[in-house]
């Protein structure tokens, strides 16, 4: 899976070169080198915050509970699998130039997994498993954190892979549809993380530069590709996992939520 992701950030960063050119896509281990200084010097230049969805906000392994209730034994198993099949999806085709919706993509990785699982997809239990992924359960530090986002009186948006009516409904289900400014989906873009269109389109969304966005993603890969463009980027941290072997390092991280609002105000004293 590391393998995967690394292939596709070195392949990803080099299409981005040859169709936007060198002064459009700052390179990666330059960020991540200076980003110290820009956070530091600049922060009060942070005029906005995006957020990822899937795994920062939503907890995609919630889905463990209903998978494992279809097919007790088989939960846990079949929920990882799932979602790494469904992110490998967005990168291939991403690459591949053959986009389909997100919703489509989750869809055909729960048929994948199955399949490799060996596990009978019934259009009953089809349709419960991706009903859920419309409802996922929040983080626990989500909404307390939002709120302390919210007292900062800048805008709020989330960036990520969801079409635009899975967000909606994610974040409905999630308590917090009152407190976000924009929901930004790849759709607009027509192609995944960490492609720079969908960063840019996050930038253009909150109607001001990249460099004034403090962008949050549980990912450190996401995080790095926010910083491909210019985002000032927070790792949440959340399961203590290594740094992904690209030769970019995020240096803002915490574990929680909470932990970026702090590093957001400290930004902005």
């Amino acid at each position: 899976m590391r393998c995967a992701r690394r292939q596709f950030l070195t392949y990803a960063t080099g299409s981005a070169i040859a169709l936007y050119g060198p002064s459009r896509v700052v390179a990666a281990a330059s960020v991540a080198r200076d980003q110290k200084v820009v956070t530091n010097a600049t922060g009060s230049r942070v005029r906005a915050v995006a957020f990822d969805s899937y795994g920062t906000l939503f907890d995609v392994d919630s889905l463990a509970a209903l998978a494992e209730k279809l097919y007790p034994g088989k939960g846990k198993e079949l929920s990882q699998l799932w979602r790494r099949k469904q992110i490998e999806y967005s990168w291939l085709r991403t690459l591949l130039r053959r986009y389909r919706n997100f919703a489509q993509v989750t869809e055909d990785g729960l048929v994948f997994a199955t399949n490799k699982l060996k596990l009978e997809l019934t259009a009953d239990k089809r349709q419960q498993l991706l009903a859920q992924y419309q409802r996922l359960d929040a983080f626990p530090d989500v909404v307390g954190a939002m709120q302390e986002f919210r007292q900062l009186r800048i805008p709020l948006a989330i960036v990520s892979n969801g079409t635009p009516e899975m967000l909606r409904s994610a974040v409905k289900h999630a308590g917090i549809e009152g407190m976000l400014d924009r929901l930004v989906s790849v759709d607009t873009v027509k192609a995944y993380k960490t492609d720079p269109r969908i960063y840019l389109a996050g930038a253009k969304a909150l109607n001001t530069s990249p460099g004034n966005i403090c962008f949050v993603s549980s990912h450190s890969w996401d995080v790095i590709g926010a910083m491909s463009v210019g985002y000032v980027g927070f790792w949440v941290n959340r399961n203590d996992e290594p740094m992904e072997e690209l030769g970019v390092a995020v240096p803002n991280q915490g574990k929680t939520l909470n932990d970026a609002a702090q590093f957001v105000k400290r930004l902005r004293a």
